[in-house]
């Protein structure tokens, strides 16, 4: 078997995309915990929030819906890592209708 230096060498040949479909396929594996992100009742509602931040996963979706790119971001957001957002963008792309209802919630109110 191999061990994780050889692991991660091999991740990083694959394209981006395929990446995502891994991470969502170890999430899985995992029983629904999504690395890099947590959901606590008592931070921003319960809604899913990069892990170290109070920043939700809704927010950053909706951003990039309206043309913010992952270097405006990262300038916008001086804690967030490029690994954030590859997290954030993985949860979105496994939990759609989730992230569609967060955003429409917090436009009405």
């Amino acid at each position: 078997m191999a061990g994780l230096p050889e692991f991660e060498a091999l991740l990083k040949s694959v394209p981006e995309c395929e990446r995502t479909r891994i991470l969502k396929w170890a999430v899985e594996a995992l029983g629904g915990a999504f690395p890099g992100i947590a959901s606590r009742p008592d931070v921003c509602g319960g809604e899913p929030c990069i892990i170290r931040t109070r920043i939700p996963v809704w927010v950053l979706e909706q951003a990039r819906r309206l043309g913010a790119t992952d270097q405006s971001l990262l300038a916008s957001y001086p804690t967030l890592r490029p690994e954030d957002l590859r997290n954030a963008w993985a949860y979105v792309s496994a939990h759609p209708p989730d992230i569609d209802v967060q955003i429409h919630r917090n436009e009405a109110a």
